[in-house]
């Protein structure tokens, strides 16, 4: 799957789906599709066997990593003398995926004999500019993974056919360079449009791995980019109060979302000198908690939890009648509201709590954590460490 931000199939955890030869998860009856990597291989495939016979197949079919073998229908094709193109329309299945429905398109030309394959960005993609990711900075931000799919493509058709893999790519996706704005590329110091990504070639719907993966490589670059302290926030508005401290730029925020887990277990084994985690009230609570997925669909705000840490935070045992009033709180706000009623600073205590968390799961690890707690307005109900 791909890694395109916060509608790219990064959502919740079904990673134990079932799928059948055709596409569908019997269990969750969502649909599967595919990579922008497998679209991109598909499609220069489809081209350089029009170059070198003079005709398109139509479905083309390759082979993805795994050895599964999809066949892919072109929306369009292109042939001239030195070059041809082919475009797919990709599916990302029951994905909310910002890629899904784009134009993915490769043109193809031959090279002088030892020019190698090359691959280029063509609109819509994005060229790397900082140290940290896969691809080093000034390439064309076409992954590993889906170049050696192009490459394995490329160099059977050119075999078949007795000829050297001389071969120029050139990958574009439509409207790629506005769909970039709303994934990770632009923290990631990836300019000018998407990103050719994907690993085993399909995407699996609703997945949260290419979320956690965003954020491993989020940190990897603001390492390489000499930052010492990264701000993991769950939102847009706690990470707005931690910047209002930091002023970092943005290379060094993680848009960790509820994967306050994927984020500090990486630190764990990639540690970097200080993080910190900022999250609104309900969700720092879940981590005070010990859970390290915050999603509302996989963990809860416990009311008993809240009212003992109101009582330690008050300094005496509530009363029957608040603890009553705590325990029968719909939420977590209004566990908040109860205690600042009662003059119960419950915020601080959530962050030391919370903090504790992190550095258990960091067991050791070389770094400072520093917690911020914030209402949903971004304003900042408590800092601990």
């Amino acid at each position: 799957m791909d890694a395109h931000g916060s509608a790219d199939g990064m959502r919740s955890a079904l990673d134990e789906t079932r799928h059948t030869d055709a596409g569908v998860d019997r269990a969750t009856f969502l649909r599967r599709g595919w990579t922008t990597g497998a679209c991109a291989t598909a499609a220069t495939k489809a081209a350089l066997t029009a170059l070198l016979t003079g005709t398109f197949p139509d479905p083309v079919s390759i082979t993805l990593p795994k050895g599964e073998t999809p066949a892919f229908p072109l929306s369009e094709e292109s042939l001239e003398a030195h070059r041809a193109s082919a475009a797919i329309v990709k599916d990302a299945g029951d994905d909310p995926d910002v890629t899904h429905g784009a134009t993915i398109r490769a043109t193809v030309r031959l090279l002088p004999e030892g020019a190698g394959i090359v691959f280029r960005a063509g609109n819509g993609v994005g060229i790397v500019t900082k140290p940290g990711l896969p691809i080093g900075p000034g390439e064309p931000a076409i992954n590993p993974v889906p170049r050696a799919m192009m490459r394995a493509e490329i160099e059977a058709l050119c075999a078949a056919h007795g000829i050297a893999p001389n071969v120029e790519v050139t990958i574009s996706i439509d409207d790629g360079a506005a769909l970039a704005l709303k994934t990770w590329n632009p923290r990631l110091g990836i300019v000018g449009g998407l990103s050719v990504l994907g690993t085993t070639g399909i995407v699996h719907p609703f997945s949260c791995s290419a979320w956690i993966h965003s954020i491993h490589r989020g940190i990897d670059v603001a390492r390489a980019n000499g930052f010492g302290r990264v701000i993991a926030a769950t939102g847009s508005a706690s990470e707005a109060a931690a910047q209002a401290i930091y002023r970092l730029p943005e290379i060094a925020l993680i848009d960790m979302g509820d994967f306050a887990g994927g984020m500090l277990k990486y630190l764990r084994t990639r540690p970097l000198p200080a993080v910190t985690v900022a999250g609104g009230f309900a969700k720092m609570t879940k981590l005070a908690q010990g859970a390290l997925d915050l999603h509302s669909g996989r963990s809860g705000v416990d009311m008993a939890f809240l009212a003992g840490v109101a009582e330690q935070a008050g300094g005496a045992a509530l009363n029957h009648v608040l603890k009553q009033r705590i325990l029968a709180a719909n939420t977590a706000l209004e566990v908040l509201e109860i205690s600042r009623e009662q003059g119960i600073a419950l915020a601080p205590e959530i962050a030391r709590r919370a903090r504790r968390t992190a550095l258990d799961t960091l067991r050791g690890a070389p770094v400072a954590v520093e917690i911020i707690v914030t209402d949903r307005a971004g304003n900042l109900l408590a800092r601990h460490g």
